[in-house]
This record gives structure tokens, sequence and C-alpha cells, in this order.
């Protein structure tokens, strides 16, 4: 896949508005009981950019202005963690969105796939149950799973066309925030986390990624899946080359 010279123009564009739109936006709200991660309503600037120009555009917009935004107050200012967290789990992120939204998915084999995946990951927690997550935390990411289960089934059937792009939003934040949720533990491991309340700072204890997941992942998909697509919408109307031909 090669970057067109719009498409990189358009990366720049994309990381200077994600990094100016998160520093405007957070609000100085750091996830509650563990800390680090901010509120971040910012992430419909790269969910927009994924789709219009593509799985690259997106990814790598995203990487680059997440960086940038945790560079510059109020961010935490830790270059190692941004670039081994938050660059792959934005890149990552936005990659999926931008690929999976131009998929033609069947929408049969797609929800029958999403309902194991909701399966697995709930019979796999509840076996950590006691021995490694508390049961608050454990009901807490099921309850994330189990809910953005149903609300890619009540959207696909209410808004079809955007079938795809909800699909992708709920798929590429999930990796997202479990990328930010398991990395921040392991780095929590070896070095002392910046924005941290004290008892998470160092050596997190393992369900602290959980907490970090659900936190990341039910702050941020209301805004993919609510504004995103009516932006989408304008950019079609005002430019329908913007429109991507979606593939099996």
């Amino acid at each position: 896949m090669k970057l067109k010279t719009l498409d990189a123009a358009m990366i720049g564009v994309d990381a200077a508005l994600y990094a100016v739109v998160g520093i405007l936006t957070n609000l100085g709200i750091v996830a509650p009981v563990v800390g680090v991660v901010r509120f971040w309503p910012a992430v419909v600037v790269p969910g927009v950019f994924a789709v219009l120009f593509g799985p690259l555009g997106g990814g790598i917009g995203a990487a680059i202005g997440i960086f940038i935004s945790d560079m510059v107050y109020p961010g935490h200012g830790n270059a190692l963690l941004s670039l081994t967290v938050g660059v792959p789990s934005n890149f990552a992120g936005f990659y999926l969105i931008g690929y999976i939204s131009r998929k033609n998915l069947n929408w049969r084999k797609t929800t029958l796939g999403l309902a194991a995946g909701c399966v697995i990951a709930g019979l796999i927690t509840y076996l950590m149950i006691g021995s490694l997550i508390p049961m608050d935390i454990a009901l807490m990411f099921i309850g994330v799973f189990i809910g953005s289960y149903l609300l890619i089934i009540i959207v696909g059937y209410r808004l079809p066309e955007w079938r795809s792009y909800e699909v992708a939003s709920v798929i590429g934040l999930g990796v997202g925030s479990a990328i930010i949720g398991f990395g921040l533990w392991a780095y929590s491991q070896f070095l002392v986390l910046p924005l941290s309340f004290a008892d998470w700072a160092r050596n997190a204890p393992f369900y602290a990624s959980f907490i970090w997941f659900v936190w990341t992942f039910s702050t941020e998909i209301p805004f993919l899946i609510t504004i995103v697509p009516p932006i989408l919408k304008a950019c079609y109307r005002a430019f329908p080359s913007l429109m991507p031909i979606k593939k099996s």
C-alpha cells in the first residue's frame, strides 16, 4: 500500500488536528483509580481521516498526533511511554478502523464471529476471577464486550450503510484499548508511570490493565459512533470522490 502525495499531506493535517483538539478537549481528566490515560474525545479526528484517506493515513496521523500531544502540557511528557504504548495503540487502532470500514462485510458472518469473540473473551476473563482479577473489574470488562456487541447489532440494523464503520470502530478501538491497558501494566513493572495515583505508578497489579481498557474504550467509543458518521456524511456530500469503494 503506497502513500500518494495527498495522503502524505493529510497525515500531517490529521496529526496536527489530533494533537491540538486533544490538548484542548481532554479537560485535564484522567482515568479514575489508575490515572495516566486522559479523557480523549479527540479520537473523532483520526476516525474521520482513517475512513476518508485509508488505514495508513489514519494510523500514521494518529500515531504522530498522540506523540505530539503527549509531549505538550498537559500531556505526560514521557517520550518512552508514548513510543511504546501511545503510538502503537493509536496506529493499530485507527489502521484497523480505516481498513475494516472499507470492507463490504458479510453481516451474518460478522455478527456470529463477534459473538464468538465475546464468548471466548468472557470465558477467559471468568477463569481469571479471584486469582488475577477482582469480580467487579471482571464484570465491567465482560460488560464492555456485551454492550459493544449489542451496539453493533442495533446500529447495524437501524443504519445498515454504517455497518462496516461501526464494526471497524469497535474492533479498532478494542485493539487500541487493549494495547494501552496491557502496555501500561507492563511498563509499570519496570518504570514509573506518570500521571498515576501513588499506588499505581510502580508495579501496578495485573487487573489495572482491565481498568485502563474499560476506561479507554467506554469513554471513546461514544464519540466514534455518534460524531464521526455525520461528519463523514457531510464530507461525502461536499466531496463525493472521497467516498471509499468498499471491497469484499
